[in-house]
């Protein structure tokens, strides 16, 4: 049978509207990943993570190129220092003779000396946590609010309304008690310059017309 020019473009008509849904479908980077955080060391020549609380070990493997190896080898004093590593990724492979497979690294929120952060309790409950240096402030923001802490000063806690800003960015606004108080977080590496630890944040908190400037991390109950 000869098809016409009507009918061969009827024919081609659905293979084309499926071709569109493909090409328009959101894909989601997270998809597959987990949200982990561990201990870092070198060994062998390879980069080795240790979960939280777990005893198996990983070889890590930065598919998203990340910079995590090039970070822990600035980072680290010494061959055989411990680092701390948040990071998002994918467990694949199989047991080897030295660990128990790779985990493929995707995102890296934090990077630093300190391995004593597996013990944060209230990290599942943190949606961000920023702080800064000169003068020194922190904030820690989860779903009861934010509380701002400064030397000298006591701990102010503010309820705040939380809006996402193009380029992946977050704001958290507060006008409690006639005060306006903005903490921006943008995704950008940011070095800590106190202790070379390295966040995905760059951070900025707005009060008592001051301009502070800081970096931060997404916690546990934010989950991107």
């Amino acid at each position: 049978m000869r098809l016409t020019p009507t009918l061969l473009l009827s024919a081609l008509l659905p293979l084309f509207a499926g071709c569109q849904l493909m090409a328009d479908a959101p894909s989601d980077p997270n998809i597959g990943t987990t949200r982990m955080q561990g201990e870092l060391r070198a060994a062998g020549g390879q980069l080795l993570f240790t979960p939280c609380s777990e005893s198996r070990t990983f070889v890590i493997n930065d598919v998203a190129a990340t910079g995590i190896l090039q970070e822990a080898a600035n980072l680290a004093q010494d061959a055989n220092d411990k680092l701390f590593a948040d990071v998002r990724g994918r467990l694949t492979g199989s047991k080897q003779a030295n660990n128990d497979g790779q985990l493929e690294v995707r995102r890296l929120y934090r990077l630093q000396p300190s391995t004593r952060a597996c013990e944060d309790p209230n990290f599942k409950q943190l949606t961000l946590r920023a702080s800064g240096h000169e003068p020194d402030w922190a904030v820690k923001a989860s779903g009861k609010g934010m509380v701002i802490e400064r030397p000298g000063k006591d701990p102010l806690p503010l309820p705040f309304l939380e809006e996402e800003v193009p380029g992946g960015g977050l704001t958290l606004t507060s006008e409690a008690n006639g005060q306006r108080v903005e903490l921006w977080a943008a995704p950008q590496r940011c070095v800590d310059s106190a202790t070379g630890a390295i966040q995905h944040l760059r951070a900025e908190l707005r009060i008592d017309g001051q301009t502070l400037q800081g970096c931060g991390y997404y916690g546990g109950a934010r989950d991107n």
